[in-house]
């Protein structure tokens, strides 16, 4: 991983908003500048260089791990001690505004860190700035992006093996993920979904102990993280004798996944993409029980920037990766929902989750 080239390109983006320095507290952001993978550090990012703190607890990790940043070990209260840090530093040099992630950091906590920060130095919310250059992955993300897809799509036929009628959500949901580990996924990406019957028309349906009904729609949405990157891949099958309208309503929902892929490539407005699926299920009568945006990025979190949303007027660029993932909820009877990820290239786009989406009956 390129880090000391993400941190450089950061460091001209702070030049560019007239700040002196940036503290990234976010964790996932850390991670993409410095390559720390713990659970508790910040990186001070100035024109000079990179500063990561942590606790005693990370040391050696943060030795191991930290590329391109001096690691200093706090004994005390983190964000106090940080601010206390900064301040000494700064004695006799020019530092006006740092810029602090305001989203990921409590009104409590930035209270403490201005305390801390003594002389003249003003706090700016600088939110996203380090989510922005995310946005676009580098061959080496992609490659991780590829392995974790490879990994969470071979886990559906493990679904398949268990998934009858009688069974509880949940165990089908552990036989994913316990294959899941084998695999050698470090977690799952996000509580795992397997909504059966009345159950799938909940866009949300984590795993439960309801039992797979004798007929219905299975929605089975989940993915792990491999190597900090994440996967996502939503499957409906059904479950028991097949139905016209149930035959009716996944192919409308194929139609519009297929039909919102086909227009994604570069410089075309995320609303766009949004819209297509829409106005394909309007077709079939079905935009009112779409409830949901149409996507979302992902990388090392597994719903990040941007969003594949009505009235998104920002435009893909090449090395976005995204989900596509329409569905339909018809409440009290069932739900179908097919997502896959996608990834914006020069000419258009690659779909990166394998796997047949046509209808399928067990």
């Amino acid at each position: 991983m390129d880090f000391l080239g993400r941190q450089r390109r950061l460091q001209a983006a702070l030049r560019e908003r007239r700040l002196d320095a940036l503290l990234v507290t976010h964790l996932p952001n850390i991670h993409y500048l410095c390559g720390f993978t713990g659970s508790a550090g910040a990186l001070w990012v100035t024109f000079s260089g990179c500063v990561f703190f942590t606790d005693g607890r990370y040391a050696e990790q943060a030795q191991a791990e930290v590329q391109g940043a001096r690691v200093v070990i706090l004994r005390r209260a983190f964000l106090p001690s940080i601010g206390e840090w900064v301040a000494r530093k700064q004695r006799g040099k020019t530092l006006t505004t740092a810029g602090v992630e305001g989203e990921h950091l409590s009104m409590a906590a930035s209270r403490r860190l201005s305390r801390a920060v003594s002389g003249k130095c003003r706090l700016r919310d600088c939110s996203g700035i380090v989510e922005q250059a995310r946005l676009i992955k580098d061959a080496d993300e992609i490659q991780l992006i590829r392995q974790a897809i490879e990994v969470g799509a071979s886990l559906f036929d493990d679904a398949l093996a268990v998934l009858r009628p009688g069974l509880p959500e949940l165990e089908v949901a552990s036989a994913i993920e316990s294959a899941a580990r084998r695999a050698g996924a470090e977690a799952m990406s996000f509580e795992t979904i397997v909504a059966a019957g009345a159950r799938s028309a909940l866009p949300h349906g984590r795993a439960s102990q309801a039992l797979i009904p004798s007929s219905g729609f299975v929605v089975c949405d989940f993915g792990v993280i491999l190597h900090g990157y994440c996967s996502d891949r939503t499957r409906t099958v059904w479950v028991g004798s097949e139905t016209g309208e149930a035959r009716r309503v996944y192919a409308a929902v194929l139609e519009a996944q297929l039909a919102a892929i086909a227009v994604v490539g570069p410089g075309v407005a995320l609303g766009k993409v949004d819209q297509t699926a829409r106005n394909t299920l309007k077709k079939q009568g079905l935009d009112k029980y779409f409830t949901h945006s149409t996507g979302h990025g992902v990388g090392l979190e597994v719903h990040e920037a941007p969003r594949v949303a009505k009235g998104q007027e920002e435009l893909l660029q090449p090395g976005t990766v995204i989900t596509i993932e329409p569905g339909v909820y018809l409440s009290g009877q069932w739900g179908v929902r097919i997502e896959d990820m996608v990834l914006v290239t020069e000419k258009g786009c690659e779909v990166l989750s394998p796997g047949n989406k046509e209808f399928r009956a067990i």
